[in-house]
């Protein structure tokens, strides 16, 4: 009896709007298109640690850093998603296009403010104190960086087009060329393949700017196509509008200095680990780049609920956008349960690809301590399902503000602070760094969740009231003028 009536509730949350198939309809494409990108930073590094302990080392630090700058920007503008949603939702398609062009405005603000803080490099990566052997080749790698960020974080904005219209199945597309461009770029500029100069570092960098760059080309010939130019003004609504610019940094900011904050605590988390030596540090590198494998497919996920969301809010149907947080829930959980079991009980067979054409010797000191952290990361990597899920839910809401001052006030407490402490006051060992970062993770998750269960979410929007919508007739009319 209690097995008939499970199984009719497991197809019901299958088949129902919002349930588990339109889910994973969303989701899935999304979730290939984070793995491509865990994809190209798995071989990015792998790359390098074939290439030396010293360039795999320079590159977790100053690659994060990097990428810690541009999440202020990245957030910003990658929030038209719940823009797109909401309007989609609303039937406002025409108020679609103008958003997209309000986030690729924050990219080029972005892109300069990286650009002028290349300078600086050198600088900062002297104060960290990190081993000369190391110091060189950060400075290098951050710098090239820098001179990638604008069509990366443009690249996050016009991504918003499709996956805020539950169009996920192009973002997944231009992301795997983008993986493809990079992994390729990436043998032939840091080993010096097919007649060309060997690089090391210097040309993971390249690598990554070519992807980046081609893979925001690709995105603007999307948006050109023509029934995408009248029904949601891709091309017509380029002029920037002050108001609503005004509106997706007054709701994306917010998020934007949340995932900042993430970014850099977690940066910095990492430097603090770093001062224990280039073999900790490569060791670090390594487990966080297989935990990447797990973790940004999830983001896949997330993107999804908080699109579901946006939409659900958009038509005020508050009982949908529920049930995708449980929908997306369910799903995530057996998604990181799994990679769990793979961290805590096959550390050696994931280590493999790197140990392929590393040194012996040093990898045979390397190993312990991934296999180390990856016991970490099974752990915490749980309770990133909440922090993802619940947080991605909010946010598809508009409760953005609360997400980043939860995020400011446990980075602080809960990580920097402590890091600091015990590696750099106390000379902790590493696991000492790991069970700091794994307690914030499960008080983050869980401060998140008590937000979501308060309800204040579900008044949310960020979508103006009472727009007039110019209709796609009117919008070929004034064009043919």
């Amino acid at each position: 009896m209690r097995l008939e009536r499970a199984v009719p509730s497991i197809m019901d949350r299958w088949n129902r709007e919002n349930g588990y198939r339109q889910t994973l309809t969303i989701a899935i494409p999304l979730v290939l298109s984070m793995g491509s990108v865990a994809i190209m930073l798995f071989v990015d590094r792998m790359f390098l640690t074939w290439h030396s302990a010293e360039s795999v080392a320079a590159s977790m630090p100053a690659g994060m850093l990097n990428f810690a700058l541009m999440t202020l920007f990245l957030g910003t503008a990658g929030y038209t998603s719940t823009f797109v949603a909401q309007y989609k939702g609303a039937g406002q398609d025409q108020r679609i296009g103008p958003t997209v062009w309000q986030g690729i405005y924050i990219a080029l603000i972005g892109g300069g403010i990286l650009l002028a803080l290349v300078p600086f490099a050198g600088i900062f990566f002297r104060f960290v104190g990190h081993e000369a052997a190391i110091l060189e080749d950060e400075i290098v790698y951050f710098r090239l960086l820098c001179l990638g960020a604008t069509p990366f974080i443009a690249s996050a904005a016009v991504a918003g087009f499709f996956s805020g219209r539950g169009r996920t199945w192009p973002v997944m597309w231009v992301n795997v060329l983008a993986t493809a461009i990079n992994a390729v770029t990436d043998y032939a500029l840091i080993f010096g393949n097919w007649g060309f100069p060997e690089l090391g570092i210097k040309g993971a960098a390249i690598a990554t700017n070519i992807s980046a760059s081609t893979q925001f080309l690709v995105y603007l010939a999307l948006l050109s196509r023509s029934e995408y130019k009248l029904q949601y003004r891709s091309l017509a609504g380029c002029r920037f509008e002050r108001a609503l610019f005004a509106r997706l940094v007054r709701y994306g900011l917010p998020n934007g200095v949340q995932f900042f904050i993430d970014m850099i605590g977690f940066t910095v988390f990492i430097l603090f680990m770093g001062r224990l030596g280039t073999t900790p540090l490569a060791a670090i590198n390594v487990a966080m780049n297989l935990n990447v494998l797990g973790f940004l497919p999830m983001i896949g996920v997330g993107i999804a609920v908080s699109v579901q969301v946006g939409q659900s809010l958009g038509r005020d149907r508050i009982d949908l956008a529920e049930r995708s947080v449980h929908s997306g829930g369910h799903i995530a959980f057996i998604y990181m349960a799994t990679a769990a079991a793979l961290y805590w009980f096959a550390p050696g067979l994931l280590l493999k690809p790197f140990e392929a054409q590393a040194d012996a010797q040093s990898f045979a000191d390397i190993r312990p301590i991934a296999v180390t952290a990856l016991r970490f990361i099974a752990i915490f990597s749980l309770f990133d399902t909440l922090n993802i899920v619940v947080s991605s839910a909010l946010k598809g809401a508009g409760d953005t503000r609360y997400i980043m001052f939860m995020a400011l006030l446990l980075s602080s407490v809960a990580l920097v602070i402590p890091s600091y402490i015990a590696m750099v006051l106390l000379d902790a060992d590493i696991a000492v760094g790991w069970s700091i970062l794994t307690a914030y993770i499960i008080i983050l998750g869980f401060a998140f969740l008590f937000r979501y269960r308060t309800g204040k979410w579900k008044s949310m929007r960020v979508i103006e009231e009472g727009v007039s919508t110019p209709t796609p007739a009117s919008v070929k009319k004034a064009g043919a003028d």
